[in-house]
């Protein structure tokens, strides 16, 4: 599908449902004292959220991701003032990680100031970011110990925030304290669980991404050496080879009962493992195509996994960024604007979220689904992770790709490599150093 055929399949009208998702979630804020915005990661709640992941944090990218794409000044505005509501929230907040706490602030907060010039919100991003480095204790911030909530995001937010010494020194400890595996090594995500994950959110392809990025951009070989070996067990875990790629969730299994043994979304698939190996790709240059077909692999998963359909209780419930639907999109449109590749899948996924869709006079928001629950259908989200934020931001990319616009974003997630143009696509059949990327 061409780019003329995506508008021709309705753009204008999936602009028009992220303006509704964006009215919907600007309605579910809250002003502060002070003159700033926060938001509730739903809107019964009695608090507020700071994070990254579902609250205040989170929109204040998606308002800028606005401001850039629709130019309406009336999306700065409200970013600055969601920036005040973080700025006073910075001294109260007790979590350091990327995703639960400070560090995520301070990217959010870094942003406005870069993006519109506020000095406040630069001062408050530096005692963020001065408060994370106070609470390290050598080795790690807490139990958890992996990207959304421990050292590797805390290390990847230090490398965009410009500190490199915290970068360094939050991702070092995994040198120390990876176990190894057969094929490679993997770690605890957090403290006295048995089970290892080996995903992006809290597994070994978290810690890999950040230790790739920090330590090329650092000139650390053992950290990017690490990452080949995290890497390389995950790979011999695949249970989908040579087409496709699909780890389980976790080894032993983390809470069976509960979880199901495969995902395939941005947190613990294949949708957020394609954009560790996208990473890789650009790491290992003289591997590329490699790095790519593993990539490929997780793509022929993830559209041959029958997701966005619901074919089971609990197999796709989720339309949000983090475990659903918009975390797809994201891949997909990567694919579109890197190999001309993904056109026909990304408008199946924004069908779908279009199908579903709760849409009134108050605007536009989603329902996620937990099937063991009654009633089933849950409230609807604000958030980054779950909910409007993450979704709008996915949709606006969208429709700049339909349109032949920029497929970047106005804030790059801190574990989403950008777009490359013309990236390789596999077919060259060599194989990482070290890994074996066959079944």
């Amino acid at each position: 599908m061409t780019a003329t055929d995506t508008r021709d399949a309705g753009i204008d009208e999936v602009e028009a449902l992220a303006v509704e998702a964006l009215r919907w979630m600007l309605a579910a804020a809250w002003d502060t004292e002070g003159g700033g915005l926060v938001w509730p990661a739903k809107p019964s709640d009695d608090e507020p959220e700071s994070m990254l992941y579902d609250g205040t944090a989170g929109v204040v990218p998606v308002l800028l991701e606005a401001w850039r794409h629709f130019k309406d000044d009336s999306y700065a505005d409200t970013a600055l003032r969601a920036a005040r509501g973080l700025v006073a929230a910075v001294e109260d907040c007790e979590d350091s990680s990327l995703y639960f706490g400070l560090t995520g602030m301070a990217l959010a907060l870094r942003a406005v100031h870069d993006e519109l010039g506020d000095p406040a919100s630069g001062a408050a991003a530096d005692r963020a970011l001065e408060l994370v480095r106070s609470r390290f204790d050598g080795t790690r911030w807490g139990e958890l110990f992996e990207l959304m909530g421990g050292n590797a995001g805390i290390g990847l937010g230090a490398l965009l925030l410009g500190d490199e010494e915290l970068a360094v020194g939050a991702l070092e400890p995994y040198l120390r304290t990876a176990e190894k595996v057969p094929s490679g090594v993997h770690w605890e995500f957090r403290t006295g669980r048995e089970g290892r994950m080996h995903h992006l959110s809290h597994g070994t392809l978290g810690i890999v991404h950040a230790l790739a990025a920090v330590g090329t951009a650092t000139g650390r070989t053992d950290l990017v050496e690490l990452a080949r070996a995290g890497v390389a067990g995950v790979v011999a875990r695949d249970e989908d080879g040579p087409e496709g790629f699909l780890v389980g969730h976790s080894d032993p299994a983390h809470l069976p009962d509960l979880i199901e043994r495969y995902s395939y979304g941005w947190c613990h698939g294949p949708a957020g493992d394609a954009q560790v190996f996208r990473q890789l790709r650009d790491v290992f240059t003289g591997e590329a195509a490699a790095w790519s077909a593993l990539a490929d692999r997780c793509w022929h998963t993830v559209t041959h996994s029958g997701l966005p359909g619901r074919l089971r209780p609990g197999f796709w419930d989720n339309n949000g960024r983090c475990c659903g639907t918009a975390g797809v999109l994201a891949l997909a449109c990567g694919r579109m604007a890197e190999q001309d590749d993904g056109h026909d899948f990304a408008r199946v996924l924004v069908a779908d979220l279009t199908d579903r869709a709760i849409r009134d006079a108050d605007g536009a928001r989603w329902s996620n689904v937990e099937h063991k629950a009654i009633p089933s259908d849950l409230e609807p989200r604000t958030g980054w992770a779950m909910g409007n934020a993450g979704i709008a931001r996915e949709l606006m990319r969208y429709v700049r790709l339909g349109r032949g616009g920029d497929p970047d974003y106005a804030f790059a997630w801190p574990d989403q490599p950008a777009v490359r143009r013309g990236a390789l696509q596999a077919t060259d059949p060599i194989r990482p150093a070290g890994t074996d990327v066959t079944s």
